[in-house]
């Protein structure tokens, strides 16, 4: 289902009674926490309950709610009631916006489902269970990282778990508008190009688009399938631009349903090593953003947090932000497209994924999917990003070409891309090798000269080859300094913010001679939890690698990037 903020719906944010299950026993017949169990006579004894226990928000971490469970990893029992005036023409469906890591979900005692992955929606529908009046609702929660799972048992993030994002009930007629693809054609951008799809018991229907402030209408009628394809002229507009993050509102009618929603348009292209919006080249000055909240020690999860995080990338001269190393919530792309921030959207397919798994193949496509299903309408997103730094081999290669030509099949209108970082240096020569960027539409680079690589040991600078006729962006540069340690600037072990500020000049010096860079996001923006960052007297549990200390605090490289964003690489 697409577009939630359009629906009718009643939010279960808010107070929820959990049970913390650190050995996993709720999911047993002796203890069925599903259950949610009352001793109904003098006999009956039940060793757990919801019911005087912690009480945690949601949306938000459980890591960050109670102290205890700071680094914990297992299951948490989620439990609260809502009342619904339930009548027979309609449907409902719970919503999840997202879950971190698996999630099982409960209506009034019976199993409606469960998902796996931590950063795309999921729902269920609940017409038939649910009850008119009370209805109690559960949800187990585990974010044990596995061997299996998308990301895998490392990552350089924080595994916060819980109901991180919104929990909706949502109400729709019998036969609704299930999704909708409204952009330009891919070849024209005078054409309108997608697909209305309605699911329910009556799917063929007149069914209209509109743009009333363009004075735009266009009829079709879906097919027994509920699909209707649509192609229409769309020439009188103005196309949606960082400079001009021109939205339109865009109203889709069927006989039983109908839905607004605010659209931009634009075109995103390659040719040869250029990147072309709107038919004109431009250069993507970017910056890397994790879903966290640093002051906070904290999920990001409210509006107010993503305004913040997107405001710095203003700040900085940015007209792209690069959102990793997973999907982030929906509310954030939408407060970027508003703002004219062009997005990096990426999967967490993340350096140690077990590619040779069997399960592998289904786990990636349902994430693209969600990820896809959920963004196409957005003009503010350009990249579809399938995976981070991951190395080659057969499985890898074959994986992320079959992803690759799955992303295109469902969304023909972005740029795909995968961030690697496996080049060859010799000397002053760095050579762009991964064989997977003769498939994807633009190279992604991460590389950390002055850090984890030295720079060459010669006069001349750094000399970038790649075979590819293809646009580059630096998806990550940078270094680790902390904010305030101004002592010995030559050397990379003092964590000083002028080795990091070095690091930064170097670093767009040598960017001005490469021909075919496109982009450039240096890694990160502000410093984020990690546990496997082990210096415990410059990293204590936290990457380093921000522009912005873990209290918002400029270090002196944010200063050198945002002048060479806003003076020199406009």
């Amino acid at each position: 289902m697409i577009h939630i903020e359009g629906r009718q719906s009643s939010s279960l944010n808010g107070l929820w009674n959990v049970i913390i299950d650190p050995f996993d026993a709720g999911s047993g017949d002796w203890a069925a926490y599903y259950k949610d169990r009352k001793p109904l006579k003098n006999s009956d004894f039940v060793e757990s309950a919801f019911e005087g226990g912690p009480q945690f928000h949601v949306p938000g971490d459980f890591n960050s709610q109670l102290l205890e469970l700071n680094y914990y990893e297992s299951s948490i029992w989620y439990k609260r009631t809502f009342n619904v005036q339930k009548t027979e023409d309609r449907r409902f469906f719970l919503h999840f916006a997202a879950v971190n890591y698996k999630a099982e979900v409960y209506l009034n005692g019976s199993k409606i489902g469960e998902h796996e992955g931590g950063f795309t929606p999921f729902q269920f529908e609940v017409t038939d269970l649910l009850k008119g009046g009370e209805n109690s609702l559960i949800v187990k929660v585990n974010n044990q990282r596995m061997k299996d799972g998308i990301p895998g048992l490392g990552f350089d993030w924080f595994n916060y778990g819980g109901i991180t994002r919104d929990v909706d009930l949502i109400e729709t007629p019998k036969t609704y508008i299930k999704d909708y693809f409204i952009q330009l054609a891919q070849h024209d951008e005078n054409i309108i190009d997608g697909y209305v799809s309605l699911d329910g018991p009556s799917k063929e229907q007149d069914i209209e688009i509109n743009i009333p402030e363009l004075h735009v209408r266009f009829k079709s009628r879906t097919d027994k399938e509920g699909k209707a394809i649509l192609k229409f002229p769309f020439r009188k507009k103005t196309l949606w631009t960082p400079e001009n993050p021109k939205l339109y509102e865009v109203r889709v009618s069927a006989e039983t349903d109908h839905i607004k929603e605010q659209i931009g348009f634009r075109t995103i292209k390659v040719d040869g090593t250029n990147i072309l919006l709107n038919g004109k080249s431009i250069f993507l000055k970017g910056i890397n953003i994790h879903e966290e909240v640093p002051q906070r020690r904290s999920r990001a999860y409210s509006e107010s947090d993503y305004q913040m995080l997107l405001n710095w990338a203003k700040d900085l001269g940015c007209n792209y932000v690069r959102l990793v190393h997973y999907p982030h919530h929906e509310k954030m792309v939408k407060i970027a497209e508003k703002m004219g921030l062009m997005v990096w959207e990426e999967l967490p397919i993340y350096q140690g994924i077990d590619f040779a798994n069997t399960g592998m193949k289904e786990k990636m496509n349902l994430m693209l999917k969600e990820m896809i299903a959920r963004d196409k309408n957005r003009a503010a997103t350009i990249i579809w990003s399938l995976s981070n730094e991951t190395y080659s081999s057969p499985s890898r290669d074959s994986s992320l070409t079959a992803l690759y030509y799955l992303t295109k099949s469902l969304d023909n209108t972005r740029l795909v891309t995968s961030a690697f970082n496996n080049m060859r240096f010799e000397g002053n020569k760095a050579y762009i090798e991964d064989k997977l960027n003769s498939l994807m539409d633009i190279m992604a680079i991460n590389q950390y000269l002055g850090w984890y690589k030295p720079w060459p040991e010669t006069d001349k600078e750094v000399e970038w080859i790649s075979k590819f006729n293809k646009p580059l962006i630096f998806s990550e540069f940078g270094g680790e300094a902390v904010f305030g340690n101004n002592i010995d600037p030559n050397r990379a072990s003092s964590w000083s913010e002028d080795y990091l500020a070095d690091i930064y000049m170097r670093q767009f010096k040598m960017f001005k001679n490469i021909p075919f860079l496109r982009g450039a996001t240096p890694w990160l923006l502000v410093d984020f939890r990690s546990p496997g960052r082990a210096h415990p007297i410059y990293q204590k549990g936290w990457n380093r690698k921000g522009l912005l200390s873990d209290r918002g605090e400029k270090k002196k490289a944010w200063h050198i990037v945002a002048d060479q964003f806003i003076n020199n690489f406009n």
